[in-house]
């Protein structure tokens, strides 16, 4: 659900014409989105089992002098079809894979302090928006 979905049934909730029968629908809507979220997370979770079993199987198997390692690897990422089909694809998985690391490295390191000298930065200034209680 987007955020506006949300505000929307919190505006209908709030308003004062609500009648038993649209709660009781907007209920069972609401079920049925966590029933499908539910779902997803789920199948979410077995594929990332899947890939992190490939791995370790392929990390396993070349500690072993398996004479092919990556042969977990490239199975599970077949069945999903996500194995590179052309150079154009493997220069950009190769690329991704150095933006994700750098990405993942800074957010590691300490935000750098400031000492309070130099130009101050504007505040954002403007009108807050309250949530109705």
């Amino acid at each position: 659900m987007t955020r506006s979905e949300f505000d929307d049934i919190r505006a209908h909730l709030a308003a004062e014409a609500d009648h038993p029968g649209d709660l009781l629908l907007l209920a069972r809507s609401l079920l049925d989105d966590l029933e499908t979220a539910r779902m997803r997370e789920a199948t979410l979770r077995s594929y990332y089992l899947r890939l992190l079993t490939a791995a370790r199987a392929a990390v396993a198997a070349q500690a072993a002098g398996h004479p092919e390692p990556l042969t977990f690897l490239v199975d599970e990422l077949g069945r999903r079809g996500q194995l590179p089909t052309g150079q154009d694809e493997v220069n950009q998985i190769l690329a991704d894979a150095r933006t994700a690391a750098d990405l993942a490295a800074a957010l590691e390191q300490p935000p750098a302090r400031r000492t309070g000298k130099g130009v101050r930065a504007r505040r954002c200034a403007g009108t807050s928006r309250t949530l109705p209680r």
